[in-house]
């Protein structure tokens, strides 16, 4: 989005959305969280992964509540029970670095926008001097025109005053999304500097048209105790809040993870008709740190990954960055 200081709207877009939406919140220790990812924090890059957004509402599921029954009619070898819950609403956008070129660019990744729904159910199981975290996530919406990616982002663009989008007639078309996803995580905490300093491995898992893959990694976290670390695309769903609301607190963190990727859709292009597609890699890196802090009920957290080239004639890595914005109920 060159042209325009990227701090301005989205900062504006988590402000005004936390503000109107409270009434959602209707239990005691919900959270709403707003979401803004853009490559924009994170490097001078306009393209790839432009931009996503998403609004999280999580909560502690009543025992006779729907959420609660799907998460004990699952094998207990995925999770037992819902501790926490969460519903979730994003839209992204992903296009080619050029984006002023209106004839098809081969060798760049597709124009795509995504918008889905989805439920996530989390749980944590002390194991002796570990805990266990589980999260299952499912997912429904569609990719195509009918995301409204292509006139979003050209409003964006005129507003801002940034290059007119001009290639979006070569974007993927209208396809149902469906994915579940689940991420296993083992934490180790002990008192360093008068915090806790928290670390451990990951494994993680996707199948769905959307994507299919095989992830681990290794995290760590030091600073106030929290439910976990922020986890970015393409992990859905998020443990990164603080777990107390008495003044300031706060946590640095970081992550390394891998994936083995059977299946992008926006790099691979619609399932059932021809459409633009570039050859991907099947294995993917990244690389991710940030910052949480709070102050009561409040918390603000970035986070920034560095990504390995996920296609073939991809010219150098991504980096992208995500600023969140959350309130307790």
């Amino acid at each position: 989005m060159t042209g325009y200081s990227p701090l301005r709207w989205p900062l504006a877009s988590l402000f005004a959305c936390v503000s109107l939406l409270p009434g959602l919140a209707n239990a005691a220790d919900d959270v709403l969280s707003v979401k803004f990812e853009n490559d924009k924090f994170a490097s001078s890059d306009d393209g790839h992964f432009t931009s996503g957004f998403e609004l999280n509402w999580a909560f502690e599921p009543a025992s006779d509540s729907w959420t609660q029954r799907l998460a004990t009619a699952l094998p207990n070898s995925l999770i037992g029970s819902a501790d926490r819950a969460a519903y979730r609403l994003v839209h992204q956008i992903y296009t080619p670095n050029n984006i002023t070129q209106s004839e098809l660019i081969e060798d760049d990744r597709p124009y795509a926008g995504l918008v889905y729904g989805g439920i996530s159910l989390y749980e944590d199981v002390p194991m002796g001097n570990w805990q266990q975290a589980t999260d299952l996530h499912l997912d429904i919406g569609l990719v195509g025109p009918s995301s409204l990616a292509d006139s979003i982002q050209r409003e964006v663009h005129r507003f801002t005053d940034g290059d007119r989008p001009s290639g979006w007639d070569n974007q993927l078309g209208d396809e149902a999304i469906l994915n579940a996803a689940i991420r296993r995580q083992w934490w180790h905490s002990t008192p360093l500097g008068g915090k806790q300093f928290a670390h451990g491995p990951s494994v993680s898992g996707a199948l769905g048209n959307l994507y299919t893959y095989a992830g681990a990694g290794y995290s760590v976290r030091w600073g106030d105790d929290a439910s976990g670390i922020p986890t970015l695309t393409p992990n859905p769903g998020s443990r990164h809040h603080l777990t107390g609301s008495d003044g300031w607190q706060w946590y640095l963190f970081a992550s390394v993870d891998g994936y083995y990727m059977a299946q992008n859709l926006t790099l691979d292009g619609n399932s059932f008709r021809n459409s633009h597609s570039v050859d991907r890699k099947a294995w993917v890196g990244d690389v991710s740190g940030g910052l949480a802090l709070a102050w009561g009920d409040w918390q603000v957290t970035y986070a920034a990954v560095a990504r390995s080239r996920e296609f073939d004639g991809q010219e150098e890595q991504d980096k992208f960055g995500a600023l969140m914005l959350s309130k307790r109920f």
